[in-house]
């Protein structure tokens, strides 16, 4: 047991004294030697510390240690899709935003399905990392928060624009690329550490904190695990980020690791996510205190704590008690400061000029060579969603450049600052006479009580927006709808954004932004032709805001103010420009109109706020129907960063064209797609759904019960999986499956039939024909990007391991590959299959159940009402009922007449279970009768007698009451 009022307070004393290094930092200890090995050389270091300065080092911000010689550490640069932002400790933990090379968004990067050129985005990303660490490593700190690999198995999940796919193993690939680039090909030394986020099931932001990712087994082995292990394994991440969510239970934040460390053989240096460990004490209400909640964090795998901002003392003196309590051991604390050294030790800090990546400088930051791969990159990404024909463009025709984001261009939450900007109409107007009209109303809003019009005054925080008798350029507002009754106003005086910040209102932005997005509002009719003004920015959301209502009232002293509905201003709406009949003269006067709509990435979902409809905005719908009316060669570019529902598109306009946001070089790529000098081969991740589509609860994550994504989607969608267009054609021929060893070698000759260069992507399905459970409709087992010219031929090979035909067999707990037949499919997306053929797997056959062995209840094969739950806090997965009808399944069971049932139960308040055969209806055998324990986590036995039966049986166990099993068996 340790002293706590000594050690609090060196552990007090080093937090807040030991923030510099010496001018001479000692070079003669062995941990400094880089001949050495790795693990001598952590194992002198580790014996140097004091258990104060290694209690400091678990939380984010790593203090100095100037005996040693020892730089501050700190976690977590943001680097999604290029440096991003980071904190500033020394001020107080002040954002720094960067103004490198912006990427497109991270679902971008996917849609190239171009591992090789995605590991050269992440090189560029991680080089960038070093020039601006090498600049202020205080702030920019080498372990890189990315890439982010939860699946996107949901489009409407607020931070889509931050995955991959909603396939793992596309996931997986696009992830490791990138982290690979990140890393570097030095073996024993990282260039940056990439971390993957978010560990495990995180895919809806509504009650983040407190939602439960219910994974039965097959979803979280075959699924949602895959997706992570792929980086893991290859040596492409050096940690995983937990995530806010519950996972069966348990917070993700306490969730066991181990499993996680064995895919590598290599440490990991995992870490929370913001303010995660206190949420375990808080919304989550998991733990009592924080000692045992970063007590229980530090047993699951976690080494570093990110929370309280810059604040270490909170988390030191929690560890510190958790010591003192015996709740962990030096030990523990150990084990993770040994995690984090290893990283430390290869990103070169104790190398001698900073190890073989010591020598890169800011020089390197968006460089010429960055901004080429940036173009190629986006151009790349870009998804040719429909053509009938008018692309690729001519030149020189003129062009109507139409729509909200026509001339502009905007980041995003996880992006960095555009060092420089093209636009669509910037690209265009490089190959072509180009006019540009937004195609939104400017209006202006006459106050009714007094006559005048709301002005802007300003642009900083300490001006304010008020009314003004007269109509001027500052009375004027350009209106863009996004949708769901969402607008913006965009002052035409200053070209800033109106927006509330709590007292006053502002025009200070050049886009929405912030973490409260205040630039939000809506338009109501009050039922007399006029209008109030209700500002939306989401904070209202939040349980903790004060103002019940958030309607625009003008004061006595005519300054804008917010408050309830009784109170709101009526406001006379003046349009100044009609956007829609701007757009369609502009079109009418054109050759070919180019109408770029799409999302605002800080206002259509994004972290903490999901979306509840993918449907383009209303407003730019009706702006895309009135110029397709007024000139039949209309191309919508469409920008966003997620599955949008755009049925009337598909079925009225002659060409669409996708992209994500997709950094300073937008314009210059989508002119290249355009324009024909790039041929269009980006495919989608993720599945377009059509309007009539009916979505699973966006917190269902059980994508084989409620048929989602293209794995188990038996609809039809308005663009499959892996769906894109080119300017040429593709044949393909000679399908052949070889057996090779425990792999199967398959190959297909693919040929260019056009008259363009381009590039195909040849993807790779399997359907498992007959199975002992629900196989996915087709699964995607590897893709090629392949480069051709006209008449050019390519034969692209696949080797498919066997034992990526199994699957994870819920009666014995591992992967199997059964004895079965497999279609072999082979096409330009997962339901435009040109080659097919089968291929006889052997394998096993999966016997049945045997009940009379201890069967864990979560190892079920169908469930109706129920979720899974933790059977304790450390660990175990059991099933939790909590309404009567609730039932789980055991398929293909073979009775051998038992006479008993006992099960491993728990019940605040009793219950019972019943024991019925063929369906929840069938025949009753036995009724279990659970007697209440006063607790979820106190577990007892409870037995019935059963009518014997014999032979092969589906076993139904119907709840009555709320309780919990964690497991059968029947004897």
């Amino acid at each position: 047991m340790f002293r706590r009022p000594l050690l609090a307070l060196a552990a007090l004393a080093l937090a807040l004294g030991l923030g510099t290094v010496p001018a001479q930092a000692a070079d003669d200890y062995p941990f400094r030697d880089p001949g050495l090995p790795l693990g001598q050389r952590i194992d002198d270091l580790l014996g140097r510390l004091t258990l104060a300065e290694k209690i400091s080092w678990l939380h984010q911000y790593q203090p100095a240690v100037a005996r040693l010689g020892i730089a501050s550490f700190k976690t977590g640069t943001e680097a999604l899709h290029g440096v991003a932002w980071s904190t500033d400790v020394s001020a107080g933990g002040a954002v720094r935003t960067a103004a490198g090379t912006v990427f497109p968004q991270a679902v971008g990067l996917a849609s190239t399905w171009d591992p090789a050129l995605i590991k050269r985005v992440g090189a560029a990303v991680g080089t960038e990392a070093r020039g601006y660490h090498a600049e202020n490593p205080a702030v920019w700190g080498l372990q890189l928060w990315a890439p982010v690999v939860n699946l996107l198995r949901d489009p409407r999940w607020g931070r889509n624009e931050e995955g991959y796919s909603e396939d793992p193993l596309l996931t997986g690939a696009i992830s490791t690329a990138y982290g690979k680039g990140v890393t570097g090909d030095d073996p024993d030394h990282l260039r940056a550490a990439p971390v993957l986020k978010h560990f495990l099931a995180n895919n809806n932001e509504v009650n983040r904190t407190t939602t439960n990712s219910s994974l039965p087994p097959r979803v979280l082995k075959e699924y949602e695990e895959p997706a992570f292990r792929a980086a893991i394994s290859a040596g492409a991440a050096t940690g995983v980020m937990t995530s806010y969510n519950v996972v069966n239970g348990r917070p993700a934040t306490v969730t066991d690791l181990s499993g996680v460390r064995s895919w590598s053989t290599r440490d990991l240096f995992n870490v929370t996510d913001a303010h995660a460990p206190n949420n375990l004490v808080d919304s989550q209400r998991y733990y009592p205190n924080l000692a045992a909640a970063d007590a229980a964090t530090l047993k699951a795998g976690v080494d570093s704590f990110t929370t309280d901002d810059t604040n270490s003392p909170r988390t030191i003196a929690a560890v510190t008690d958790a010591l003192n309590q015996g709740l962990i051991t030096e030990g523990d604390v150990n084990t993770a400061v040994r995690h984090i050294l290893s990283i430390r030790f290869r990103l070169g800090e104790f190398d001698p000029g900073g190890g073989p990546y010591g020598n890169i400088t800011k020089a390197v930051v968006d460089s010429p060579a960055h901004r080429a791969l940036n173009r190629e990159t986006a151009g790349k990404a870009a998804v040719l969603l429909k053509n009938s024909g008018l692309l690729p463009l001519a030149p020189n025709r003129k062009v109507a450049v139409i729509g909200p984001l026509g001339d502009t261009l905007y980041t995003d939450w996880y992006g960095g600052s555009l060092p420089y900007r093209v636009t669509p109409l910037d690209g265009i107007r490089e190959r072509a006479t180009a006019t540009e009209t937004e195609g939104v109303d400017r209006v202006a809003f006459r106050h009714v009580a007094s006559g005048g019009y709301i002005t802007a005054t300003g642009t900083t925080d300490a001006d304010t927006v008020g009314t003004a008798p007269a109509l001027s350029a500052a009375g004027q507002w350009d209106l863009t709808d996004w949708g769901e009754g969402v607008v913006t106003l965009r002052n035409a005086g200053n070209g800033r954004y109106l927006g509330w910040n709590f007292a006053p209102f502002i025009t200070r932005d050049d886009q929405p932004n912030g973490w409260f997005v205040q630039q939000q509002f809506k338009l109501e009719a009050a039922g007399d032709g006029t209008f109030l003004i209700k500002y939306v920015g989401y904070e209202v959301t939040q349980p903790w805001f004060w103002l019940p209502e958030t309607y625009v009232q003008v004061d006595a002293d005519g300054k804008l103010s917010v408050g309830a509905k009784a109170s709101a201003a009526k406001f006379a709406k003046e349009v100044v420009t009609d956007g829609v009949a701007t757009a369609v003269a502009a079109a009418k006067a054109a050759d070919v109109a180019v109408v770029v709509v799409g999302s605002m990435p800080f206002i259509n979902g994004r972290e903490d706020h999901d979306r509840t409809s993918t449907k383009l905005a209303e407003g730019q719908e009706a702006l895309v129907k009135a110029v397709r009316a007024a000139n039949p060669k209309t191309v919508v570019v469409l920008q966003n960063s997620y599955p949008a529902t755009i049925d009337w598109l598909q079925d009225n306009v002659p060409a669409i064209l996708w992209t994500t946001h997709a950094g300073a070089e937008t314009g210059h790529a989508l002119a290249d797609v355009l324009y024909g000098n790039v041929n269009p081969a980006g495919r989608l991740t993720q599945t377009w759904h059509r309007g009539n589509a009916t979505l699973p609860p966006i917190t269902d994550y059980d994508i084989i019960k409620t048929g989602s994504t293209y794995l188990y989607y038996s609809g039809t969608p308005l663009y499959p999986f892996g769906h894109g267009l080119s300017y040429t054609t593709f044949g393909y021929q000679g399908l052949t499956v070889t057996p090779k060893g425990t792999s199967y070698e398959i190959s297909v000759k693919v040929t260019n039939t056009g008259s363009r260069a381009g590039d195909e992507v040849v993807q790779l399905y399997t359907h498992q024909q007959r199975s002992r459970v629900k196989q996915p409709v087709r699964q995607l087992r590897g893709f090629q990007r392949v480069t051709l010219t006209p008449g050019a031929a390519s034969t692209v090979r696949f080797t498919v391991p066997r034992a990526d035909l199994a699957l994870w067999d819920v009666t014995r707990n591992r992967f199997v590959t059964e004895a079965a037949t497999h279609d072999i499919l082979v096409g330009a997306s997962a339901t435009a299959i040109r080659q097919r053929t089968t291929v006889q797997v052997p394998g096993e056959t999966i016997p049945r159940r045997d009940l009379t062995r201890p069967t864990r209840a979560a190892d079920f094969d169908d469930y109706s009402g129920i979720e899974l739950v933790d059977e304790n806090k450390p660990t175990g997965t059991a099933v939790g009922a909590t309404s009567t009808g609730d039932w789980i399944a055991f398929k293909d069971a073979d009775l051998r007449a038992p006479a008993t049932a006992t099960a491993g139960v728990s019940s605040v308040t009793g219950g019972s279970i019943q024991v019925r055969l063929g369906s929840p209806t069938g025949r009753l055998i036995g009724t279990i009768q659970v007697q209440a324990t006063g607790d979820v986590y106190s577990w007892t036995t409870a037995t019935a007698p059963l009518t014997r039966t014999v032979g092969a049986q589906d076993v139904y166990l119907v709840f009555g009451g709320d309780l919990r099993i964690r497991s059968l068996t029947l004897n």
